[in-house]
């Protein structure tokens, strides 16, 4: 059986698709982000509790502030992409329910009332609609480059507050000279898919 996207779409997002440490100079608009924005938030999250945000780092100022958290070998990617975007996790994500999932506005009280509900629900549901981000940027015809070597606590305590957790940085521009590292093994079919 065949896929309904085609085969470049397919290439696009995936296939020819590569994370990216390298990048040109050439600018990432707002528009361009917008449009990411506005395609990837229709992937589904439980109750449509859409609990991503996203913190772009665009000025100097901030960018040199970032640089500081990030592990060694991030710092020079992280320095001089066009963009960079911090992902986090929203954990009073449930105080926009009544909104987002308005046929059932008691979710709010019934499932999230506890902190430690909020955090495990914001960290899941966020870390896929992160997945959903990079596929957006990819979509865009631009290049992700997502990490987690970073100092978590100290780009919560510079960039979010005590509600936000992060999750991870991604840089986007488009790939440079030599951005990738040789695309490494994939499992099988038959390694990852069980029948029962």
């Amino acid at each position: 059986m065949t896929l309904a996207l085609d085969s470049a779409a397919q290439d696009l997002l995936f296939r020819e698709a590569r994370t990216a440490n390298t990048f040109t100079d050439e600018p990432v608009t707002e528009e361009q982000v917008q449009a990411i924005y506005d395609l990837v938030k229709f992937g589904p999250t439980a109750f449509n509790q859409s609990p991503l945000r996203v913190v772009l780092v665009r000025s100097d100022e901030a960018r040199e502030r970032l640089v500081t958290h990030m592990a060694e070998g991030n710092q020079p990617k992280t320095a001089t992409a066009p963009l960079v975007a911090i992902l986090a996790a929203d954990n009073e994500f449930h105080e926009e329910l009544p909104t987002l999932f308005p046929h059932f506005p008691q979710a709010k009280d019934m499932f999230f009332a506890e902190r430690p509900v909020r955090e495990q629900a914001a960290a899941l549901n966020a870390a896929l609609q992160a997945a959903y981000f990079i596929v957006g940027v990819r979509a865009a015809g631009l290049a992700a480059g997502p990490m987690t070597g970073f100092d978590f606590a100290g780009v919560q305590k510079e960039f979010l507050d005590g509600d936000h957790t992060p999750l991870m940085i991604v840089n986007i521009g488009r790939p440079g000279e030599d951005a990738s590292f040789p695309r490494s093994p994939r499992l099988s079919y038959d390694e990852v898919v069980t029948t029962v």
